[in-house]
């Protein structure tokens, strides 16, 4: 072979070669590629299964036995209304003074207004859910907090009145005329600003253990809640609760009932097998609970407040009793 063919050859050689390792160099790339691809499918796959996993754990969290979610009183209220349209039909007489109950309070809010437009001397709210009691006193602080800062600002702002006016030498009679003048005292120590010491909340479940002693509130009020006992205590459980909030009301006492009708129950069945049994066993209906209270329970009077209360959207159309021991 001579030189030049020689060289040639080597040439062809090191192309030959020089191709051989540009291919396995592309068909590590392309393994290296798919590798990569494949392994990022299965991070995928890994990240979707998560992502169902939490929904699925989410959904389950979801499932409210008690009917105690988040906001319950309001999730059917038109967000525009000021306040709950059920407080205008709620009256001053049977809040102010007085020492008061609210049964299943969710997260506190209509507890605080009652005690903010009516000036009870005391309201105590329960639930069952202890997130929801401590949600009920974080809207307490934040609210107390409002109220007393509006409170002293206010206070400023008279005091600056009364300094400019001679009504710092105001006489409380005029000997002109023999005319006294009255002013209204009843509500200042219920002021706004101590609504954190007349405002308490606490779990509880009042079927079965809020007992203590008779005759303790002058008003109880129970909205939204007589589906979600019954459901998961059947008639007896409602029977209970009836009786209970008698026997905890003094003489004289109110008792503001607002009933879910029968229709909702059926929505609400299957939420566990507790309240699936118990819904094929109940046969005392919310269409009977007047009769009962008068009846059985023993109350002396009942007045329906309300058929629909205006300004709601779907839901909250609901019958307001108030009952008189």
């Amino acid at each position: 072979m001579s030189n030049f063919a020689l060289l040639t050859f080597c040439r062809l050689l090191g192309v030959c070669a020089k191709r051989r390792e540009a291919k396995q160099e592309a068909k590590r790339k392309e393994l290296e590629e798919k590798k990569r691809k494949k392994e990022k499918g299965r991070r995928g796959m890994a990240a979707q299964e998560e992502v169902k996993k939490k929904a699925g754990d989410r959904k389950r969290k979801q499932v409210f036995i008690y009917g105690n979610y988040k906001n319950y009183y309001g999730y059917r209220i038109d967000r525009n209304q000021k306040e709950d349209p059920r407080l205008a039909v709620m009256r001053r007489e049977w809040f102010e003074g007085k020492d008061c109950l609210d049964i299943g309070c969710n997260q506190g809010l209509i507890t605080i207004e009652i005690a903010k437009k009516f000036f009870c001397r005391s309201i105590l709210g329960i639930d069952i859910d202890a997130g929801l009691i401590e949600a009920a006193n974080w809207n307490l602080r934040k609210i107390s907090r409002i109220e007393q800062r509006n409170h002293r600002l206010k206070e400023a702002s008279d005091s600056q009145i009364l300094d400019g006016s001679n009504y710092s030498k105001h006489k409380v009679s005029r000997a002109s005329d023999g005319e006294t003048f009255h002013c209204r005292h009843d509500a200042s120590s219920l002021s706004e600003g101590n609504l954190f010491k007349r405002v308490t909340f606490q779990k509880e479940n009042f079927v079965e253990r809020m007992d203590g002693c008779s005759e303790k509130y002058d008003t109880i009020i129970c909205l939204s809640v007589t589906k979600w006992i019954h459901l998961n205590w059947g008639d007896a459980g409602l029977i209970t609760l009836f009786v209970k909030i008698w026997r905890l009301l003094r003489p004289g006492g109110i008792f503001l009932l607002e009933p879910q009708p029968w229709s909702s129950y059926k929505k609400n069945r299957l939420v566990s097998e507790t309240a699936r049994v118990n819904y094929n066993e109940i046969t005392l209906h919310p269409g009977e609970f007047r009769d009962i209270l008068l009846d059985k329970v023993g109350f002396r009077s009942a007045e329906i407040m309300t058929d629909s209360l205006s300004g709601t959207v779907v839901g909250f159309e609901r019958p307001i009793f108030v009952f008189h021991k």
